[in-house]
């Protein structure tokens, strides 16, 4: 589904990702983790085109995106929640998800029927909707960001950091909910600080050093690496 070659970004002067390679597969979960500053959210955000990339190719479902703007970006199916969540603060928990269906038509058409689901699947978003999204705990939030981000109907959705901040209650449910998404046909790309949990529940793993590819596998199998297991997982 998504497909990354050669992809090349800098700040300035200083490059950030070198010749970057690595797929995602159509309703898998595939992460990526690795230290901080190793160039995981530059990814997503060329990928999204925040970020321009200076060279290499990006296809989502067999097309070129590289060059498309944002917007276009989304109206594919190609949805990022970003580290920080960045919710309209002032906005109510309703109005933050139907933001989500603002660019595409097919999610606009089934805006009500798309709300009622979310609430299905965070309640405690549900006795919330006309409270503002400021106004929430960091666990909320991050429910609500990916509840806005579902609103859009995506294909693929992009996860930058989701449980960073978060109580290891709250991780866990997190953790729970990327898998039910998952389960109900998204595909997902997973960057994420907890490596243990990232890796369990993931097809395809990558381990990003230096803007590059340093390992790739299975989760489930890079879990039993002792190089992983010693620089990423304190085991």
């Amino acid at each position: 589904m998504l497909n990354v070659k050669d992809l090349c970004f800098s700040y300035g002067n200083v490059p950030i990702l070198h010749n970057l390679n690595f797929f995602a597969q159509e309703g898998e979960i595939t992460s990526m983790i690795g230290s901080n500053g190793a160039g995981k959210s530059t990814t997503l955000l060329t990928i999204s085109a925040f970020n321009r990339a200076q060279s290499g190719t990006i296809e989502f479902c067999g097309e070129r995106i590289e060059q498309l703007a944002p917007h276009e970006i989304v109206s594919r199916g190609l949805i990022h929640v970003p580290e920080g969540r960045e919710l309209f603060p002032r906005l109510t928990v309703l109005e933050n998800l139907e933001m989500g269906c603002a660019i595409s038509p097919k999610a606009r058409e089934r805006k009500a029927e798309s709300s009622e689901s979310m609430f299905t699947l965070f309640p405690v978003l549900s006795g919330r909707k006309n409270q503002v999204a400021g106004s929430l705990s960091g666990g909320e939030q991050q429910m609500l960001a990916i509840g806005r981000a579902l609103m859009s109907c995506p294909k693929l959705l992009m996860l930058d950091e989701p449980s960073l901040g978060l109580g290891p209650r709250i991780v866990k449910e997190v953790f729970r909910m990327v898998n039910q998404i998952n389960s109900d046909g998204v595909t997902i790309l997973l960057v994420e600080q907890n490596a243990l949990k990232s890796l369990a529940i993931s097809q395809q793993a990558y381990i990003l050093e230096n803007g590059s590819i340093s390992f790739q596998g299975v989760g489930k199998d890079l879990l039993q690496d002792d190089r992983v297991r010693k620089a990423y997982l304190a085991l």
